[in-house]
């Protein structure tokens, strides 16, 4: 009884200093395998466990072992963070909460009193936290960064980033590195002009921003005709990747506004459809790489970037992995931006190939300034937002893919503040069904090793653990562990509702979890025997 007593009493209160989350464990997150302590697991983004105790000859004795139910309807898009035996999670309309990580039992709930009239491109979403010391940040969406105590939820500091009748607006899972919270704006759909911020962890005090739409006497100015910059989009909706050696943010942006029509903002625009190198102490530009330049496709390059290292033409080599939204695998040189290489992941029709300067080669048969205008990928990418994740082990980056194609307009739109600025109207081409599949790649060559199908586009990526398992969920309600050396299917599950998020794994006194939010329940796994 004493004991139980106890570790209800180290929950509740917090009294454990091992859970005080330093910059140090958040830098050495794979030495932690039991907890899940950043959005992509670690700065590097590998969304991969070291853990093994479910592995591919047993996963099939996966059972449920809790669930919790966020209380609220729309797609719940948590990625949660686990820090010795606590869960803390996010949900739509931004709440949050904290659960016993071994039975999800609740903590404390948060529910953030929202204005009524908000803009949110997507739905009424939120990714997840970032978690340092005693406290864990949530970018909202009216646009404002807050902090929450680890112990009782309690609001601590609620610092506005921008106006939200503006139609700026957070969805991202901050990232926490050193003393400061990093987070990008989203809004991109309504002409919003984006950037990528830095709060102090204590006092929500803004440290830097970097404009990711540049205005006079700022870089890349030019690249926007007249004042197109001023409602030039290029949000910074998901999070990015850090390496601390090099001390650079790695932050990918979205689409220019309006979406799909380029007539009144000549130029490559920058920096939207990009990848930004961004010094974590000044918000100061190192290097850029625009992958899409004045893009008219909704060619949003906010997809993960995965940091590995390893040999390139019999050298080491620092390398980022983009598996692109505009159907194009990725490989950089992170020191300096300078581009290796890129493969089509998929069918492609917008360009025939990337060239040697890393710039597409557009498809002149396509015509951007056609009505009915059939183009490959559509508007939701060949991938999207949703994580991919690298395994050491296979050497192996899993990607889920979709082979949507749309049929595109486009027309000129006057720019109204907080209302939509797409120029465009876009739908899927009526004779393919759209569909979609994991894929596991070489990130170096971008070879397909194995697929697995899909039968809709989905909406959710990939873990992969030490137990050589592949853990993914599809738009149908699949709930799948693959084998991820061959793709065999090891065990499913029907969830009952789409999956918008990408599964976890921590592991208490002795018993590994898998957690994967569906519908608007987060679902825990675990196997039948230990």
């Amino acid at each position: 009884m004493k004991k139980t007593v106890l570790l209800i009493g180290l929950l509740l209160t917090g009294t454990s200093a091992r859970s005080q989350v330093s910059y140090e464990r958040l830098r050495d997150a794979a030495q932690e395998p039991q907890n899940w302590l950043t959005y992509s697991g670690n700065y590097s983004s590998w969304r991969y466990s070291a853990l093994d105790q479910i592995h591919i000859r047993n996963v099939h004795r996966l059972s449920l072992n809790w669930a919790f139910q966020v209380a609220d309807v729309g797609q719940f898009e948590t990625t949660p963070v686990v820090v010795d035996g606590v869960l803390y999670g996010t949900g739509q309309n931004n709440r949050a909460f904290a659960l016993d990580a071994r039975t999800g039992r609740a903590i404390w709930r948060y529910q953030r009193n929202l204005p009524q009239k908000l803009q949110p491109c997507c739905g009424m979403v939120n990714r997840g936290f970032a978690i340092l010391g005693n406290r864990l940040f949530m970018a909202t969406l009216d646009a404002h960064i807050i902090a929450l105590d680890t112990k009782t939820g309690n609001l601590l500091w609620d610092t506005t980033a921008a106006d939200y009748h503006q139609a700026y607006t957070f969805t991202v899972a901050p990232l926490a590195v050193k003393n400061k919270v990093i987070v990008g704006v989203s809004g991109g759909e309504y002409g919003v002009r984006g950037f990528i911020d830095a709060y102090d962890a204590d006092t929500g005090r803004r440290l830097w921003r970097f404009d990711t739409v540049p205005g006079p006497e700022q870089p890349g100015h030019d690249t926007w005709s007249g004042d197109s910059w001023k409602t030039g989009g290029a949000p910074a909706w998901i999070t990015g990747s850090y390496d601390p050696t090099l001390n650079l943010i790695y932050w990918p942006t979205g689409n220019p506004a309006p979406s799909n029509y380029g007539g009144e903002r000549k130029g490559a625009n920058l920096y939207s459809n990009s990848m930004l190198a961004l010094d974590a102490d000044t918000g100061i530009l190192k290097w850029y790489f625009q992958f899409t330049p004045h893009d008219l496709y909704d060619y949003d390059a906010t997809q993960i970037p995965v940091l590995i290292d390893a040999d390139w033409d019999g050298k080491p080599r620092r390398l980022l992995i983009h598996a692109n939204r505009n159907g194009f695998l990725y490989a950089l040189d992170r020191t300096d931006g300078k581009f290796l290489t890129a493969k089509a992941l998929g069918h492609v029709t917008w360009a025939n190939g990337i060239g040697p300067d890393g710039k597409p080669i557009l498809n002149m048969a396509v015509d951007s300034n056609a009505n009915m205008n059939r183009v490959c990928p559509g508007a939701l990418g060949l991938t999207n937002w949703f994580s991919p994740s690298y395994d050491p082990d296979t050497k192996l980056l899993y990607v889920a893919t979709s082979n949507e194609c749309d049929i595109f307009t486009n027309a000129p739109q006057k720019y109204r503040a907080g209302h939509d600025f797409l120029g465009s109207v876009y739908v899927p081409d009526p004779i393919e069904r759209p569909s979609g599949a994991l894929l596991a790649l070489d990130p170096l060559t971008g070879e397909v090793k194995w697929e697995f199908k899909y039968f809709s586009n989905p909406n959710g990526g990939a873990l992969s653990t030490a137990g050589g398992v592949i853990f993914a969920g599809d738009s149908d309600g699949n709930f799948i562990a693959l084998d991820a050396r061959t793709g065999q299917d090891l065990w499913h599950i029907q969830l009952g509702a789409a999956m918008y998020s990408t599964a976890i794994s921590y592991q208490l006194d002795g018993k590994q979890y898998i957690v994967i939010p569906a519908g608007s329940t987060l679902f825990a796994f675990s196997l039948d025997q230990p």
